[in-house]
This record gives C-alpha cells, structure tokens and sequence, in this order.
C-alpha cells in the first residue's frame, strides 16, 4: 500500500502482477535499471520529489553466506493538469538464495549473483487526492456520486487504462530484461538497457 493513510473508497486498485526469475544476474544493474525506467517516466518521492523510491530494505545472511532482502519501493506520479486522482505503484522486491559468482560472456568476467528474485507490482489510482471534495462543507456531500458517476468515464476508461498499461508496460521490460518468455504480437527494437541476466537454459 502507499506510505500514507489512505480512506479505502479513495484508493482503486488498477492492474497487479508478479515476475520471478531464479538463476544468475546482476542485482545491482537489475536495481539500477529499474530505478531509471521509473525515473524516465516521471516518478517520484511523496515526501520530497526525488527519486528516492526506496522506503524499507532488510537484509539477513544465513550461515553459508546466503542472503535475503525484502525491499519495498512505493513511487508516485500526478498526471498533468489533473487536482483530483494520482497513481501510486507498490513494489515489494523478496530476493532469496542470493550469493555472488563470477560469469563469463564473449571474453569478459562478470562479477553477478546467483539466486531467486520476485517481484509483485500493484498499481492504485487515488481519488481526491488533495481533499478538495471530502473536506469542502458543500462538496463533500457529492464525492461519493463525483466519482462513480459523473468521474466515471473519464476514470474508468482513460485514467484506470493509462496506468494499467503503464504496469504491464513494466512487466514486459522487466521479463526482457530477465529474459524470461513474453507474449507480445509485435516485434521490438533492441531494449536501451541491456540485459544483465544469463538464465541457464539460454545459450548465447
């Protein structure tokens, strides 16, 4: 859920999707890389507006080294021109059995990790945001028929679409970038971020 307290009739749960990869990749890029797709897309901190998406991270090590972290990014984007909804992405990264290796690709070592990651992503749409309407002593009658009523097409099938394809958009990046099978009916150019995944049952 977002960092903040948030009424529950306020708050539309859009699209939701986890991926899992087990095998050898770089952690640290596959971090990196994500960060700046969200960055690319213009979202931010709530607190200051930065790109300070990280709000929780734990990490333990058992006794033969083996590490896991649960990390938990929660980014947020107001659409433009727009006082009344804004979306927020949960990501909740659970990382296991992560332990680092060496691998080698056309001639070159690379220093990368070993192990499972699994993401789950779910995307809100908040309404009111600002509590122009709920906190209105005349509008506050009416928020509850604003948005599933006169909102309703404006929400349901243009804001409700925009962020819905924006989280499978994520999806599909984050499976090529694991190269993990995707299903898509058109052919795609070469990725900008290259991928720093070798899944075993690839040959390269």
């Amino acid at each position: 859920m977002p960092p903040i307290k948030i009424p529950s009739e306020a708050l539309i749960q859009a699209a939701r999707f986890r991926v899992k990869y087990k095998d050898i990749f770089d952690l640290k890029k596959f971090y990196e890389d994500l960060h700046l797709w969200l960055e690319e897309r213009k979202w931010i901190d709530f607190e200051d507006g930065s790109d300070h998406y990280e709000t929780f991270y734990l990490e333990k090590i058992d006794m033969g080294g083996f590490k896991e972290m649960w990390m938990r990014w929660r980014p947020m984007k107001i659409p433009i021109e727009n006082s009344y909804y804004r979306y927020w992405l949960d990501l909740d990264f659970h990382c296991l059995g992560i332990k680092d290796v060496e691998v080698v690709k056309e001639g070159k070592k690379f220093s990368a990790h070993k192990g499972e990651v699994e993401l789950t992503v779910t995307a809100f749409i908040e309404l009111d945001y600002q509590g122009q309407w709920s906190k209105h002593p005349f509008l506050k009658f009416f928020n509850q028929i604003f948005p599933k009523r006169i909102f309703r097409r404006a929400l349901f099938e243009e804001h409700k679409r925009e962020i819905y394809r924006e989280a499978y958009e994520m999806q599909n990046w984050i499976k090529r970038w694991f190269k993990l099978k995707r299903y898509l009916p058109y052919e795609e150019i070469k990725s900008f971020h290259p991928s720093y995944a070798w899944p075993s049952h690839k040959r390269e």
